[in-house]
């Protein structure tokens, strides 16, 4: 008697948990919007110049609460919302192109690390720089010097692993057309540019990337919203 093996089907996305990376995507957008409203508005002196370790810690003393509420959003708030992005993305794409997906899922949960850590690192700096400048305003600006340096490496002076974790997303979306090839698009030259900053000298290009994510965070949340039970699993040629 001969059997027949019949392959499971794949395994599609539970709605909430694509509701939850809509809402996620959605969040994080508005973390990059908030983020680049407040650094050329409140921030904008500060942020243009090239202030001395001592013009730093003067602004920084001056505008503790501004500062900290820009480094909770773009930092911590985010860290948080592309989480449940990331595990949607995942379980979308995890069964036609496993690897990928499975790869960039690992960078998206670095990146979160990163942000959770950049964020802790700069709001509890800014209050260790404010305490002590009122007894060593030297040993602060040394302080503060070295914080920045710690949380730019970390995040603040580059966009690789968020743009590498976009750009496999993008790249294994696009093979099996799981989102839509605009938004593949926008995510593959978000992502490179991502990648760009890593060279010396052209860490501005990190704009390019901001708002490109901006643009790919917002229509990958409407994507996800818009998902129903019936189409988790199929081609999206829109």
């Amino acid at each position: 008697m001969t059997t027949t093996h019949t392959p499971p089907a794949p395994t599609r996305p539970r709605r909430p948990l694509t509701r939850a990376g809509g809402i996620g995507a959605l969040v994080a957008a508005a973390t990059f919007i908030f983020g680049i409203a407040l650094f050329v508005t409140s921030l904008s002196d500060y942020a243009e110049g090239d202030p001395t370790p001592s013009e730093s810690v003067d602004f920084l003393v001056g505008h503790q609460g501004t500062l900290f509420a820009w480094y909770l959003v773009i930092f911590l708030v985010f860290g948080v919302a592309i989480i449940p992005l990331a595990r949607a993305l995942h379980a979308r794409l995890s069964d036609v192109s496993p690897l990928l997906a499975d790869i960039g899922a690992v960078f998206a949960y670095i990146w979160a690390g990163l942000m959770f850590a950049t964020g802790m690192i700069s709001n509890i700096g800014i209050s260790a720089v404010a305490d002590l400048n009122d007894t060593d305003p030297a040993a602060a600006e040394a302080l503060w010097s070295s914080v920045d340096t710690v949380t730019d490496g970390l995040g603040g002076g580059n966009e690789l692993v968020g743009g590498i974790w976009i750009l496999l997303v993008s790249i294994a979306a696009w093979g099996s057309r799981r989102l839509p090839t605009g938004l593949n698009a926008v995510g593959i030259a978000s992502g490179a540019a991502g990648l760009v900053t890593l060279i010396p000298g052209l860490s501005d290009v990190g704009m390019v990337f901001g708002l490109g994510s901006i643009v790919w965070f917002a229509w990958a949340g409407i994507v996800l919203l818009r998902a129903t039970d019936d189409d988790m699993g199929v081609e999206v040629a829109r």
